[in-house]
């Protein structure tokens, strides 16, 4: 099943190039992966990747073909409770709202529910909880967020408009003043870290324009960076209709094509639409410098999966024939969408979860927009994964709605 992320964008990517000068850099290489039942993998023989880059009207363009080299993810740990009786035990969380990898081989886990930092090993062994609910310091009024950045930990409490720090061991150190009132379910508001030392921040915009409400906000371990990148509006794949008067509908656009945009280092805001596999990077003045392509085949959509995909949508208009919709009606797609959604690593490199039928995959891209590598993706929660050089943590929530850290290893072959 494909869960369609919402997110808006009102600038244009820019088309499809031609690359008439073009640097062409081809690696060919040969990987063994060796399936593993704790693991996600498939098999894969040699690749052959080719970056065509070019540089025209000066935006960067690279163009992605061939089949890259094939990594696979182990699965190590699970953090989680081990049955539906209460316990008490720190794996059984209230909420989880966000991840990070810090120094250590540490996991810190914020419990949003419960406003606590909960810090396990790699191994899933818990080592120790601090924080909690209150007005004082290193007290939370909501536990949104944390990151690991430079020499300390950074804890996002947007409600009462402060950002804590903590050491490794959950020491406090201080705060910093932001814009308060803030709130939302897990996820969201959030840090998206970037680099070593390089994080961002939703926030409401300092000056608000038509359009432009909210921005990303630069931090880092020493205060505010100075940069920030602006969240863009635009179309989303959602038909409102008006089933009578005093009632508003709204309805997902199965398979309809959307934005889905990460803040990156150095204020560059990386977006793409789900629809085209192409990722643009765009400075702090909205110019684009780099646009990242991929070729893939596209995938059809069946007859029974838009039935599917529409059931909700028909089942309202078979009660209310008359009701209003804007459009008319759900518009088809030619296609399915490429993209489910793009996360950046800790170590900066752009990573893809691309929409295919056999299952999502992860697509990898370096800092200079060349894929390095490919390997399937656990399926996608409500909140991001953490993404370290060795490492990936994601959030799954089982069928009794309880939350489970799971922390995988990265096997990048031979």
């Amino acid at each position: 099943m494909i869960g369609n992320r919402r997110a808006t964008h009102d600038r244009l990517l820019p088309p499809h190039g031609f690359f008439p000068a073009a640097l062409i850099l081809t690696a060919t290489l040969a990987t063994a992966c060796s399936p593993d039942s704790g693991s996600i993998s498939d098999a894969s023989s040699a690749v052959d990747v080719t970056a065509t880059i070019d540089t025209i009207d000066g935006v960067v363009r690279v163009a992605n073909t061939g089949t890259p080299p094939e990594w696979q993810l182990t699965r190590i740990a699970s953090i989680g409770p081990k049955s539906v009786n209460e316990t008490g035990s720190p794996e059984e969380f209230g909420g989880v709202y966000d991840v990070a990898i810090g120094p250590d081989e540490s996991v810190y886990v914020t419990d949003g529910l419960n406003n606590e930092v909960r810090v396990f090993g790699l191994d899933g062994s818990h080592r120790f909880t601090f924080g909690r609910s209150g007005e004082g310091p290193g007290e939370f009024a909501r536990a949104y967020s944390v990151v690991w950045l430079g020499d300390r930990l950074l804890a996002l409490d947007t409600e009462q408009g402060r950002i804590s720090e903590f050491t490794a061991q959950g020491e406090y150190l201080g705060q910093r003043r932001i814009q308060g009132g803030m709130s939302g379910g897990p996820g969201w508001p959030r840090f998206w870290r970037v680099d070593a030392d390089e994080a961002y921040y939703f926030t409401r915009a300092l000056e608000p324009a038509p359009g432009r409400w909210s921005e990303f906000a630069g931090v880092d371990s020493r205060g505010e960076t100075g940069d920030t990148v602006v969240q863009l509006a635009g179309p989303r794949a959602t038909i409102t209709c008006e089933p009578s008067r005093d009632r508003t509908s709204f309805f997902d656009i199965p398979f309809g094509a959307e934005l889905v945009q990460r803040p990156g280092p150095g204020g560059m805001l990386y977006s793409a639409i789900t629809g085209a596999y192409r990722i643009a990077l765009s400075d702090a003045d909205d110019d684009t410098v780099m646009v990242i392509e991929r070729e893939l085949a596209p995938e059809p959509i069946s007859d029974d999966e838009w039935a599917t995909g529409n059931s909700r949508y028909r089942a309202v208009r078979d009660t209310f024939p008359l009701m209003r919709c804007d459009p008319l009606r759900p518009p088809r797609p030619d296609a399915k969408p490429f993209i489910e959604a793009i996360d950046i690593a800790y170590d900066g490199r752009l990573w893809v979860e691309v929409i295919r039928e056999a299952g999502n995959r992860w697509e990898v891209f370096d800092t200079d927009g060349r894929l390095l590598a490919t390997l399937p993706s656990p399926v996608r929660g409500s909140l991001a994964p953490a993404i370290s050089a060795d490492h990936v943590l994601t959030v799954r929530r089982d069928d009794l709605g309880l939350d489970h850290v799971d922390v995988w290893r990265i096997e990048r072959g031979s």
